[in-house]
């Protein structure tokens, strides 16, 4: 009576990882996952390494896990991961008002963004 496992949502050869709630535009953050797709790992960490971009941070904390997946839920091998997908969601917007002359308010908008990092192993012929 055990409930019957969910199919993968990713190839037999990729894993993936998700972060929700990144606090910066998704037009922002997709500049930084622009910047590591399609390279390999080690080029892509060493690329968020020294981005001067503040979210980069995150964006690196989600590729750890995404290789981190990959290593231990699926068996891969890091040294042949790709950053096969690293694609960009919007999430919650923040309402928030500024006051402004003559008792008027201005809207203020905090957007809030998500991201997707598949990492997938290559193999040594491709």
């Amino acid at each position: 009576m055990s409930q019957t496992a969910n199919p993968r949502r990713v190839g037999e050869t990729e894993a993936r990882a998700k972060v929700v709630n990144l606090r910066t535009s998704p037009r922002k953050l997709n500049l930084v996952a622009q910047s590591i797709r399609g390279l390999p790992v080690q080029r892509a960490l060493s690329e968020l390494e020294f981005s001067h971009k503040r979210i980069a941070i995150d964006v690196r904390k989600a590729l750890y896990s995404a290789i981190s997946n990959a290593e231990n839920n699926h068996s891969l091998d890091i040294d042949s991961l790709v950053v096969a997908e690293a694609y960009v969601g919007k999430n919650l917007v923040m309402k928030r008002f500024s006051a402004r002359a003559r008792g008027r308010a201005s809207r203020i908008e905090k957007p809030f963004s998500e991201i997707t990092i598949v990492v997938r192993e290559m193999s040594e012929a491709a």
